[in-house]
């Protein structure tokens, strides 16, 4: 569709003339959508009469909304529309036609149920990029299992490898497995885009969260897959490199990365321990893993009798990587946060900002997360729909 369209947005940004029909709710669509209409794209979020599940997952909410469905819903109009109605159809047709991309996360058969699977939308628009979002994939022993990141957090590996190495297994704080899966989507998204621009051709793109959640595993899969052994849970160390963790001053904990010999010799230096340098158990990476407890041992010694204040302070003079945990509150105020441009408000509603930086195309921060329904008239209008007789027929509100 031409940037001049009856459902473009204001403004120009590196995906503008991009019309997107996010039929998704919760995390990982909607994430998937928020990243696609940051970049320019019209996102046009159609919703059940009910709305996005996340409008009613709360407190906290601000006027009416809640801070949940805010966090990944900027930058799109609301479509309140019924899809069992058959009066809906025409809009729904309308829309497809002029689409170049549809996310949707249905459970496996729900879309096919609705009328809006793969084979019925490409025919109506074989250019049309179809995204498919669920917990297992929609082929495969689980394709009919719901999907959701806590459980897959459990069952691909995460939590596993998560929490006190002396203690249970912990999920991680915030739904990773739903984030990595509408980045992921995302991606695929515009990879699809660019192999159309070659071949003029749509196609279907299938992400889940356990795929998802099993990459994100990285390393610590790939120490699996060369040992035959089962991943130990560190806590806050690491598998494969030492000392990288956190470690306690007088007055409280820090972390400390060190990930490289350079660094290793510069934290030395900046401690005033050249005998560890001359220590063969500490002589290169492999050789502080296989002697962490005694390295770490000798660390926590020396860091009792600072404050954090005070290692920091060395460590940032050194070049040596270290910091200190932060909570969200704290993240939220850093200079490097309000530098970076990564408070905004939009209409009243604060938000975390776009993390991608594009010096000729930046990010469009234009809308804030809608109201249900907020664009219903708007969307169909500018289709050349009736939007009263559309809501007289029960298809749209």
């Amino acid at each position: 569709m031409p940037p001049d369209g009856p459902h473009t947005m204001p403004g120009m940004g590196a995906l503008s003339g991009i019309t997107v029909l996010e039929f998704s709710r919760v995390l990982a669509g909607p994430w998937c959508g928020m990243t696609l209409a940051d970049l320019g794209a019209d996102v046009i979020k159609l919703e059940s009469f009910d709305g996005d599940d996340t409008r009613g997952l709360g407190p906290p909410f601000l006027d009416g909304m809640s801070a949940y469905f805010a966090c990944c819903n900027r930058n799109k109009r609301s479509l309140a529309i019924d899809l069992r109605t058959p009066a809906s159809r025409p809009l729904l047709e309308a829309l497809v036609r002029e689409a170049d991309v549809l996310v949707e996360n249905y459970r496996t058969g729900g879309a096919e149920a609705l009328g809006v699977g793969y084979e019925a939308m490409a025919a109506i628009n074989p250019r049309l990029v179809y995204c498919s979002i669920s917990g297992y994939g929609r082929d495969g022993p689980a394709a009919m299992r719901p999907g959701y990141d806590y459980v897959v957090q459990a069952e691909a590996g995460l939590m596993s490898i998560t929490g006190p190495a002396d203690g249970e297994p912990s999920k991680v704080g915030v739904a990773v497995a739903d984030l990595a899966t509408g980045q992921n989507a995302a991606t695929a998204i515009l990879a699809a885009l660019l192999q159309r621009h070659r071949d003029g051709r749509g196609q279907r793109i299938d992400v889940s969260l356990f795929d998802s959640q099993l990459a994100l595993l990285a390393n610590v899969a790939g120490n699996a897959l060369f040992t035959g052994a089962d991943a130990p849970r560190y806590g806050n160390a690491h598998a494969s490199i030492v000392p990288y963790q956190a470690f306690r001053a007088s007055d409280g904990e820090f972390v400390l990365a060190v990930a490289s010999e350079k660094l290793w010799i510069q934290l030395c230096n900046a401690l005033g321990r050249d005998d560890w340098l001359r220590d063969p158990r500490f002589g290169n990476n492999a050789a502080r893993v296989a002697h962490r407890d005694a390295l770490c041992e000798a660390l926590e010694g020396v860091f009792a009798g600072g404050t954090i204040g005070h290692w920091l302070a060395l460590f940032e003079q050194a070049g040596v990587p270290a910091a200190p945990i932060n909570s969200v509150r704290q993240a939220l105020e850093h200079p490097v946060a309000r530098a970076r441009g990564m408070r905004v408000e939009i209409g009243g509603i604060p938000l975390v900002g776009s993390p991608i930086k594009l010096s000729g195309t930046p990010p469009r921060l234009e809308r804030p997360p809608p109201k249900l329904g907020e664009h219903s008239d708007e969307i169909a209008g500018a289709f050349g729909f009736d939007p009263a007789a559309l809501r007289a027929a029960g298809a749209i509100r």
